[in-house]
């Protein structure tokens, strides 16, 4: 009976597992629930029409419980309903940082958050950083990923990478990450 109770008592105190710490890595949004809708100012400008209302601004995102390793953070958007396509690529955002505010800079390196940098989008130089969904006809499902990454800074990434190699790279340096999804 004594090892029996020894053994419970161990089992008890075992290490948390690494899918217990997984889970609590989390990234919210104060624009839109998780599942919910997007508001218009993030969408893009350049879908045709001239909604007042759309201005291409990134939404403000924060995030919590990531893994205790992570030197730097890298944010990946996609738009799930046409073909996981990119929109947005965000990277070498220091490991102090756990949120970004609305509407970061559409340049190679953001002022803020100092050190981070961009990837241009789908082939057009003069457009770094977030592309808000243009799906005029459609409401389609948009997915920001935060990623925890065992590297500062991914260096083999610079102005002219194309959104593709930066999520590979991302993805091979992530040791955790949370997700958000938005429709519009």
């Amino acid at each position: 009976m004594f090892c029996a109770l020894l053994v419970t008592g161990l089992a008890a105190v075992s290490a948390p597992s690494a899918s217990a710490e997984q889970y609590a890595f989390t990234l919210s949004s104060t624009a839109f629930a998780d599942g919910g809708v997007m508001p218009k100012v993030h969408e893009c400008t350049s879908g045709g029409g001239n909604d007042p209302a759309k201005k291409n601004e990134s939404p403000p995102l924060a995030w919590s419980g990531a893994p205790a390793a992570a030197k730097s953070y890298a944010i990946v958007m996609r738009d799930l309903d046409n073909a996981n396509l990119i929109h947005w690529v965000i990277y070498d955002i220091p490991a102090a940082t756990a949120s970004l505010p609305q509407n970061v800079q559409h340049a190679y390196r953001p002022a803020v958050p100092a050190g981070a940098r961009q990837i241009y989008y789908r082939g057009s130089a003069s457009l770094y950083g977030y592309q808000g969904p243009c799906s005029p006809s459609t409401v389609n499902t948009y997915e920001f990923v935060v990623h925890a990454l065992n590297q500062t800074s991914l260096t083999s990434l610079n102005s002219s990478s194309s959104t593709q190699t930066a999520a590979r790279a991302i993805t091979a340096a992530s040791i955790g990450s949370a997700r958000i999804s938005g429709e519009s």
